[in-house]
C-alpha cells in the first residue's frame, strides 16, 4: 500500500452547476490523489471558492495531480499551497501570559516593585518556587538533533519542527508548558552537563532524537543526577504504547501475554526499551535478536534471551519488530497463530497484510503506535504529585490505562481524546503515590 505522506491545499473556482465538485474529485482520484477537507471560501452567482486538502504520495505525485486539476475546463485553480510548510510558517509555539497586564497596578504587581518581594520570599523558601512561578508545570525538551524520526543526525536546527510539535502536544493533550532546548553537541557529557546546568529551569526533562549507544548513557547519568523526572521518549513513550498494543492484542485474541513469550526483532532505542518494558511486565519469555552482538549481550545480561531471527520467528509468540527494515520477515517465517507488529515507519518490515495471510492471528504496523498517546499523561502524571521520577511500574500503569481505553477492533486508543491522556496521568499518579515518590521531586 501507497504511503500517502505530502498535504496540498487547493484553492479552485468551480462553475456553479450540479456535479461539478464531483468532475473535480474524480480528476483528483484518476490522478491518483486523495481528496481530504474540503471548505468553502466563498459563495457566487456564477462560481463557489473551495479549498480541498488533497494527499499525495511524493513532489512528482503531487505535480501530476495539479496537473490534471488544471486541464478541467470549468475549475480555475487559484492556489497551491505546501499545507505542512503552511502550518510551519512562523513556527508552531508562542508564550502567552497567564495574568493581565491592562494598567500601572497590573505592571506593579508582576514586576517592579512587587515582583522583588516574591522573589526575596523564593530566595528564603525554594520550595515556594513550585506556587509561585511556572516551573512546576514546565517540561523541558532536550535534543541534539543526531536521530530524528527516519532522517538519522540532521541536527538540532533541523530537528526544531519535531521539538515544537512535541510541545504542542504537550499543552493541547496534558495541559503542561514545554520548552525546545537545542543542545549543540555529539558529546554525551557535554550533553549531560548542558541538561544538568539548564535543569532548574524546568520540572521535568524530556529527552528526545538522540542517537544510541549515546541516549542510553545521557538518560541514565540524568537520572542519576536529578531528583525530577527525566525520560527518554524514543524509548519509553513507545515501549509504553506497544506494550498497550500488545496488551490489546492479546485481549483480542485470547492470548495470556505473561505466559507468552515475545520475539523483539531491533534493539535500538525503542527495541530495548520495549523488550526491558516486556520482561517487567512479566511475560514469560523475552527473546531477543540484533545485527549488534553488543546490544544482544546487553539484554542478555538483564534477562532476555539471545535468538537469531530465524530461531526468534520460530519460537515466539508475539513479534515486534524496530528495524527500520522493509520486507526484513518473510511470509513463510511467520508461524500460525503468532501476534506480528512490524512497527518501523515508513514500510514494515512486513505488512499486515501479508503478515495474516500467512497465518498470523493479529498483525498491525508503526501507524498503530503513536508515543503521543504516551508522553503527555506520563509527564502530566508524574508532575501532578511531584514525582522525582518515572519509573517502569508508572509506563506499564500508564500501557493498561491506554489498553483499557482501547475499544472495538481498534489496537491503540484515538490521541485526540483527552479522556485517554487523563485516564493515563490518573493512573500514573496513583502509581507514583503508592511507590512513595509522590512530593520528592526537587528542583
Amino acid at each position: 500500500m501507497r504511503k500517502y505522506s505530502i498535504d496540498t491545499t487547493l484553492r479552485v473556482r468551480i462553475v456553479h452547476r450540479a456535479g461539478a465538485l464531483a468532475d473535480l474529485a474524480t480528476a483528483i482520484g484518476d490522478a491518483g490523489g486523495l481528496v481530504g477537507v474540503i471548505s468553502i471560501v466563498s459563495y457566487g452567482e456564477q462560481h463557489t471558492v473551495r479549498d480541498l486538502i488533497v494527499e499525495t504520495a511524493d513532489d512528482e505525485h503531487t505535480e501530476r495531480m495539479v496537473a490534471a486539476v488544471r486541464a478541467l475546463p470549468e475549475v480555475e485553480l487559484l492556489d497551491v499551497t505546501d499545507t505542512v510548510f503552511e502550518r510551519h510558517r512562523g513556527g508552531k509555539l508562542q508564550q502567552m501570559s497567564r495574568v493581565p497586564l491592562k494598567d500601572v497596578t497590573d505592571l506593579r504587581t508582576i514586576y517592579t516593585p512587587g515582583v522583588a518581594r516574591v522573589s526575596r520570599a523564593i530566595q528564603k523558601n525554594p520550595d515556594l518556587t513550585w506556587e509561585l512561578t511556572g516551573i512546576g508545570n514546565s517540561v523541558g525538551i532536550f535534543t541534539n538533533g543526531s536521530r530524528v524520526l527516519g532522517l538519522g543526525n540532521i541536527g538540532p536546527l533541523a530537528s526544531m519542527p519535531v521539538m515544537e510539535g512535541k510541545a504542542v502536544l504537550y499543552r493541547e493533550f496534558a495541559g503542561i508548558s514545554a520548552t525546545p532546548v537545542l543542545v549543540d553537541t555529539l558529546d554525551a557529557q557535554q550533553f549531560i552537563d548542558t541538561v544538568v546546568l539548564c535543569s532548574k529551569t524546568f520540572a521535568a526533562i524530556h529527552l528526545e532524537d538522540i542517537r544510541i549507544p549515546e541516549c542510553f548513557v545521557i538518560e541514565r547519568e540524568l537520572k542519576r543526577r536529578l531528583q525530577k523526572p527525566v525520560m527518554h521518549d524514543d524509548q519509553h513513550g513507545t515501549a509504553t504504547v506497544a506494550l498497550s498494543a500488545i496488551i490489546v492484542a492479546c485481549r483480542a485474541t485470547g492470548i495470556d501475554p505473561r505466559k507468552s513469550r515475545l520475539g523483539q526483532i531491533g534493539l535500538g532505542a525503542a527495541g530495548s526499551a520495549i523488550a526491558r518494558l516486556a520482561m517487567a511486565y512479566g511475560m514469560k519469555d523475552v527473546l531477543v535478536t540484533d545485527v549488534s552482538p553488543d546490544a544482544i549481550a546487553a539484554l542478555e545480561k538483564e534477562g532476555a534471551k539471545g535468538r537469531t531471527l530465524d530461531q526468534l520467528m520460530a519460537e515466539a509468540d508475539i513479534i515486534v519488530s524496530t528495524t527500520g527494515k522493509p520486507g526484513l520477515i518473510r511470509p513463510e517465517q511467520v508461524r500460525k497463530g503468532q501476534v506480528i507488529f512490524a512497527l518501523s515507519n515508513p514500510e514494515p518490515e512486513i505488512s499486515p497484510q501479508d503478515a495474516l495471510a500467512a497465518g498470523a492471528l493479529f498483525a498491525a504496523d508503526g501507524r498503530t503506535v503513536n508515543n503521543a498517546l504516551a508522553f503527555p499523561g506520563l509527564f502530566r502524571g508524574a508532575l501532578s504529585v511531584r514525582s522525582s521520577a518515572i519509573t517502569v511500574e508508572m509506563l506499564i500503569a500508564a500501557a493498561e490505562a491506554l489498553a483499557a481505553c482501547t475499544k472495538g477492533t481498534e489496537v491503540t486508543p484515538d490521541p485526540l481524546d483527552p479522556k485517554v491522556h487523563e485516564a493515563v496521568w490518573t493512573r500514573v499518579a496513583e502509581t507514583a503515590r503508592s511507590l512513595g515518590l509522590a512530593g520528592k521531586a526537587q528542583l
